[in-house]
């Protein structure tokens, strides 16, 4: 594609001033309302311990305002007022309705009754009084200063939280105008020729215009319902960003984009139609049919319900895009390199890694763009040919999951109350262990080479030397780990993680730079992509964040739009509800789950499943976590088949077209298993692990001869 050189302004260029500082606001923005709780907790803590008077009643709370001056009178003549009360029948002449109910109403005549209520009266109201006169001579000017800074920060969260749809909505808008500005859109292959731009820009002008029409019936459809719109903003920034998205493509479409390497075919052309775009026509062209015009709008709406995860998301995949930049994953081959492992144990060990490294980036994708290519190098630095190593690449992503602080896994325990978090990763653990096991064998009987690992006498030494400059970034995550939960009390877990993290590697990624200034000849081929300088990194980690946020989230956002169509074409009705026995239906379920993981982003079919699948599985008998575990491996097995498999994809993206081809080209001559090997390697070990965690437990509590393996399997699953 023949690109123009970009005008600088102030050393920035048009697009970075329109993207990358907004954004970079916007997520600093969600880091300050992430931690903003977890501050203003601690500051109204301090606020107790420094300005609190136990003996005097009175706690931080009560100066947090100026008080009010009662407005009841404490020196009331006690004998006049009985004696009016009296003369008057009373303060309540009619004995009240409800009273009289219960069969108690209150002698209004009664001159005892009517004293000890106004003594009552006249002791709170004193007491009113006396707690106003101890607040105002708390009122110092040290305190009036600490409610200042105390309640500044409390409003500026409170305006972060109150509209957090609206910040995730200005963040999705300037990615997805950005990566469609760059022809950077998930496809089943990247654009190359000028038709392959063309046709990009056709889908996504069809898409947009779909989009854009719908969200437009929609906002009238509200406005007829004579109801107040909750939040009219968020309906205008969808209609302005799918307005500008269609004026975008439709420019391109009159005005192709050129390509350097020619013309293509039309057949190529298709394959590079963004994925996003083809979910879009499908679930557009579905509603329109049916006369239901709002209901793409309403299911891309959806987003907007669960804010906080998808705001989460970006700042896992900002994390992601900080940890690239950062020299960590190199440090950590560092170590590993003296034992001159085999590619197949390397390999293993890397993925040991990568999941934990995936669960903290929170989805698999992620980790497979932030660290895919110094994955695939070290594998074939190690001997593995490409196929193999492309196969690593694309499983680096697929084991961790299952493993705390996932954040696909707190959005099943958010829509599903069978489940809980810790249920979910306790488990998920022994799933990890069978399917990185799984890897790890198969891997060796497949291997060709003899295994010839380093002595200890000389790795160890050689080891330990490569482990001190691991140190300090050691020391680095443990303070920082530190501080949050001794000062502010948070310690790091799937819910605290998204805004932990991204601090934890922007501090990380500081220290890399100013300690490795001027080093830049020592950067590697294959992590050319990092900059010089923390100004340069922080940027450009930004830059590819807002590419990975349009892309991902438009497909997650389309995703629920194909859910949409699922659901309301009630296709689920032509199966039973409830199957001859729980074999059948768990059978049912697995092709199901592996077919969404197909065509489905996680987020989005996570939402259909739990609506429309998981009612069948809990109606057989099959335990909720049961269900959840095998829909999780499903789900990755999904993302590793055709015909989106999106981890495959990821891999080809940040590995390059031409290593891949490469690739296929090596092994052109050889069997039917190397010639496929990146593709049968990572399928054969999750279909065996998802067979193993479908039906192991059906077998073990309906065979008895497995029951001695009772004790071995989650309780819930075991019964």
């Amino acid at each position: 594609m023949q690109t123009q050189p970009s005008r600088l302004i102030m050393g920035r260029t048009i697009l970075e001033w329109f993207s990358s500082l907004p954004v970079f606001i916007l997520l600093l923005l969600t880091l300050i309302i992430g931690t903003g709780e977890m501050v203003h907790g601690q500051l109204l803590k301090a606020g107790e311990s420094l300005f609190g008077d136990p003996q005097a009643g009175v706690q931080y709370f009560m100066l947090r305002a100026d008080p009010s001056k009662p407005d009841c009178n404490p020196k009331v003549d006690i004998d006049a007022e009985v004696a009016k009360q009296t003369a008057g029948g009373g303060s309540a002449a009619a004995s009240d309705d409800i009273d009289n109910l219960f069969g108690d109403a209150p002698q209004a005549n009664d001159p005892a009754v009517l004293r000890k209520s106004i003594e009552q009266a006249q002791a709170i109201c004193q007491a009113k009084h006396d707690l106003y006169q101890k607040v105002l001579e708390h009122q110092t000017a040290k305190v009036k200063a600490y409610r200042t800074l105390e309640t500044s920060f409390f409003g500026l969260f409170q305006l972060g939280t109150e509209n957090r749809s609206l910040i995730l909505l200005l963040m999705v808008s300037i990615a997805a105008i950005t990566t469609t500005l760059g022809f950077h859109h998930i496809g089943i292959r990247p654009g190359h020729y000028t038709r392959d731009y063309w046709a990009q820009s056709l889908t996504q002008a069809m898409a947009s215009g779909l989009l854009l029409f719908s969200s437009v019936r929609y906002y009238q459809i509200l406005q007829e319902s004579g109801v107040p719109l909750e939040h009219p903003v968020i309906h205008y920034v969808w209609m302005a960003l799918f307005a500008t998205l269609l004026l975008i493509n439709l420019k391109r479409v009159v005005m192709p984009v050129k390509s350097p390497h020619g013309e293509g075919t039309i057949s190529t052309a298709l394959w590079s139609v963004p994925l996003y775009a083809q979910m879009a026509i499908v679930s557009g062209v579905y509603f329109l049919i049916n006369g239901h015009h709002a209901g793409l709008a309403i299911y891309v709406n959806q987003l907007m319900e669960l804010p906080s995860i998808f705001m989460n998301l970006g700042l896992f995949i900002w994390a992601g895009m900080l940890l690239k930049q950062s020299r960590i994953v190199d440090l950590f081959m560092n170590v590993l390199r003296p034992w001159n492992l085999s590619p197949q144990l390397l390999t293993y060990i890397i993925l040991i890694g990568a999941s934990v490294a995936t669960a903290y980036t929170g989805a698999s994708g992620i980790f497979v763009i932030a660290a895919g290519g110094i994955i695939y190098h070290e594998v074939r630095a190690s001997g593995g040919s490409r196929q193999f190593a492309l196969a690593a690449t694309a499983m680096s992503g697929s084991l961790g999951v299952v493993l705390r602080p996932c954040l696909l896994v707190v959005f099943i325990a958010a829509l599903n109350k069978q489940v809980t978090t810790s249920g979910l990763y306790h488990w998920g653990f022994y799933v990890f262990l069978l399917t990185s096991t799984l890897f790890f064998i198969a891997s060796q009987l497949l291997r060709t080479q003899r295994a010839n690992i380093e002595s200890f006498g000389i790795a160890v030494p050689a080891m330990l030397r490569q482990i001190v400059p691991l140190v300090p970034y050691l020391i680095l995550v443990i303070a920082v780990v530190a501080i949050y939960e001794v000062a502010l009390d948070t310690k790091l877990n799937e819910i605290t993680a998204p805004t932990i993290m991204p601090v934890m590697l922007i501090i990380i990624l500081v220290f890399d730079k100013l300690t490795n200034k001027g080093k830049a000849e020592l950067t590697p081929d294959y992590a050319s992509h990092r900059q010089e300088g923390v100004e340069k990194s922080i940027r450009y980690a930004t830059n590819e964040t807002i590419g990975h946020i349009g892309a991902l989230l438009s497909l997650m956002t389309l995703s629920l739009a194909m859910g949409g169509v699922i659901e309301r074409s009630e296709v689920m009705n032509h199966f039973p509800k409830v199957f001859e026995n729980h074999w059948t239906a768990m059978a049912f379920l697995v092709v199901t789950k592996v077919v969404l993981g197909m065509i489905m982003d996680p987020f989005g079919a996570v939402v259909l499943v739990s609506g429309t699948l998981a009612p069948i599985a809990y109606a057989n008998n099959i335990d909720p976590l049961h269900f959840w575990m095998m829909v999780l491996v499903a789900f990755e097995l999904g993302y590793l088949l055709p015909p989106v498999a999106i981890n495959q994809l990821l891999t080809r993206q940040v590995i390059g077209e031409e290593e891949v081809n490469e690739a296929d080209e090596e092994v052109r001559h050889m069997s039917f298993y190397r010639r496929y090997e990146r593709w049968i390697l990572p399928l054969a070990v999750m279909t065996v692990g998802l067979v193993v965690v479908s039906f192991g437990p059906l077998a073990v509590a309906d065979f008895p001869a497995l029951a001695f393996l009772k004790d071995w399997l989650p309780h819930p699953i075991a019964q």
